[in-house]
């Protein structure tokens, strides 16, 4: 699966189009984003981050385009947005589900027109950045409900990528385990030295509601709770050691209607 992912990013990372990177929390969409701006002609222009669910509704629009002074209380000077600073590289916008409906609308304009206008300000700015977006959501249906614009919607799935889940690809727990641990040795002087066969596999077993950000939180916890020597199955949290559950994703078999008793 990852290697399709792989081939995604080398083969949609030299174009400028927009991306729209889907797939649930903690598979790694930030890092699918990095990918493709330093593997692009912008790679030496500033990637610059937003996460449109972390920032309140009233002040994301003057983090994105800036304001002016006075366009607001507390506006005591001109502040340069996200966009701005994004110039001749990339804007990621994380979590673009979240955004209201009168942000999508001035987003749609930058798409389309390569302009926007600072808030409080009347003056239109030109823009030249690669725009990447990123939802766990369902964008079909949040169109569906009016909470999304189906014209962004299509502005922004020009290039689409689907991150798999981490019960979707486990033969990569393996190595994103020993990578945390190689992580964890080189940076804190951590002495566990691997996984047990037994322990490895009751985490494959795991269906990762989490995935690979629940995956790394729980390898640095086991890195400081075992402290030397191999992780063992004994080491992992109940719910790994006791519920192995990945079964419940295993293909169902559809009705033929036939009734063969």
């Amino acid at each position: 699966a990852m290697t399709e992912i792989f081939r995604l990013i080398e083969r949609t990372a030299t174009s400028d189009k927009p991306v729209l990177i889907q797939g649930e929390s903690g598979t790694g969409k930030e890092l699918v984003a990095r990918a493709l701006h330093f593997n692009s002609r912008r790679a030496e222009r500033p990637l610059i981050t937003v996460n449109c669910g972390a920032i309140p509704e009233e002040l994301l629009e003057s983090e994105l385009f800036g304001h002016i002074k006075g366009a607001f209380t507390n506006a005591v000077g001109d502040r340069e947005g996200r966009f701005a600073a994004a110039h001749g590289g990339t804007i990621f916008l994380d979590e673009i589900g979240d955004m209201s409906p009168n942000l999508q609308v001035k987003l749609l304009r930058v798409l389309q027109e390569r302009t926007f206008e600072p808030v409080g300000s009347s003056k239109t700015q030109k823009v030249d950045v690669r725009v990447i977006a990123a939802t766990h959501q369902n964008l079909p249906a949040l169109i569906k409900n009016g909470g999304f614009r189906e014209d962004l919607f299509y502005r922004l799935n020009v290039l689409p990528i689907e991150v798999p889940s981490l019960r979707e690809r486990i033969e990569d727990i393996p190595l994103l385990v020993h990578h945390f641990l190689d992580q964890a040795r080189q940076e804190r002087g951590c002495r566990v030295q691997g996984v047990t066969d037994e322990a490895m596999q009751r985490m494959m077993d795991y269906d990762w509601p989490g995935n690979i950000r629940e995956l790394e939180n729980m390898t640095e916890r086991l890195t400081v709770l075992v402290g030397e020597g191999d992780i063992e199955i004994e080491d992992l949290p109940m719910q790994i050691r006791e519920e192995p559950t990945i079964q419940a994703w295993a293909p169902r078999v559809p009705s033929t209607g036939l009734d063969f008793n």
